[in-house]
């Protein structure tokens, strides 16, 4: 008799967990985001919040944690319960990156979450204050090996941190790192003239690209953007290719209930197929990609791989 009311109790538990998996969500969600509010994984996530929780039917909060290059936010939703209400807006930076660039981490990358869905990749940038010599990546290059460590150069994330530090190994220059806790702060310092070169996500900038407070000297892609069709790419000022890719993705705390994990999946991919949120993301150079589960996990490996072996290449010592 006792076996059988134990038994009793643990399918009473059982059956009211999937029943409370089954109506997900009943409550509001929320997506922290690694950087701050204007940054862009910040309005990334915000296109893409508002179809999925119309989909939903609940509230989508979004919740800005920057810090530690990422690590803050991804340790909080590591930490968050395993039911789908607290969702990371990860990008390369905490999971792909920043374990490489720290000696001690507060979570595993590869473990402690459950991927849900890519979103896409970012187009990043070299942008100059004008009154930077050199209108080029070259004329600039040429410059900062004349001058060593007088320019200044300013960082909003792990994508720039690496970024530049292969630039300046490549190119054989040196250069002072002014690190930002994000972008729009640094981005605000390099307008003022505090630093002269930062390599920047084109949203950010690109009003400022546009009234000439700022000038765009090299693509970190691998062909020419149609936004900005006079800008050539690193390969073409003569630097090897990158190996690396700026990307984003939604993911969830390791342990998640698959079919919670599935019905944000569903609703993700079909937010980004959506024409006019992918206009929307377009008009912020970000290349909208959805994905399986299964595709996001094999990615992230990839990427943690791919990440480290560049953040080494460059010289980048974890501290």
């Amino acid at each position: 008799m006792k076996n059988l009311l134990n038994f009793a109790a643990a399918l009473a538990l059982l059956l009211l967990a999937l029943s409370a998996h089954a109506q997900f969500p009943n409550k509001p969600v929320r997506i922290v985001v690694p950087f701050s509010a204007g940054s862009t994984t910040d309005v990334i996530a915000r296109i893409i919040a508002l179809p999925v929780q119309q989909a939903l039917g609940q509230t989508i909060v979004i919740d800005n944690r920057p810090g530690a290059d990422g690590a803050l936010a991804g340790d909080m939703v590591a930490r968050a319960p395993a039911d789908g209400y607290t969702l990371l807006m990860a990008t390369n930076s905490p999971l792909s990156a920043v374990p490489h660039l720290r000696k001690k981490m507060p979570y595993d990358a590869l473990k402690d979450f459950a991927p849900v869905s890519l979103t896409g990749y970012y187009t990043f940038l070299l942008a100059a204050n004008p009154a930077v010599p050199g209108k080029s990546l070259r004329e600039l290059f040429d410059y900062a090996r004349a001058n060593p460590n007088k320019l200044n150069y300013a960082t909003g994330n792990t994508s720039s941190i690496v970024l530049m530090a292969m630039l300046n190994s490549q190119a054989g220059v040196k250069m002072t790192h002014v690190p930002y806790k994000s972008e729009p702060p640094a981005v605000v310092d390099l307008i003022s003239g505090q630093t002269q070169v930062m390599v920047t996500s084109y949203s950010t900038v690109a009003g400022h690209l546009r009234d000439g407070r700022l000038r765009a000297l090299a693509l970190m892609l691998a062909q020419r953007s149609p936004l900005l069709p006079n800008v050539p790419t690193v390969v073409e000022a003569g630097l090897p290719k990158f190996s690396i890719t700026p990307w984003a993705g939604i993911f969830a705390p390791a342990g998640t209930p698959p079919a919670v994990v599935a019905r944000l999946n569903r609703e993700i991919n079909a937010a980004l197929k959506r024409p006019d949120i992918k206009s929307q993301l377009d008009q912020q150079a970000f290349a909208s990609q959805g994905s399986t589960t299964e595709w996001l996990d094999t990615w992230v490996k990839d990427q943690y791989r791919i990440w480290g072996a560049a953040i080494r290449e460059a010289g980048i010592q974890p501290e």
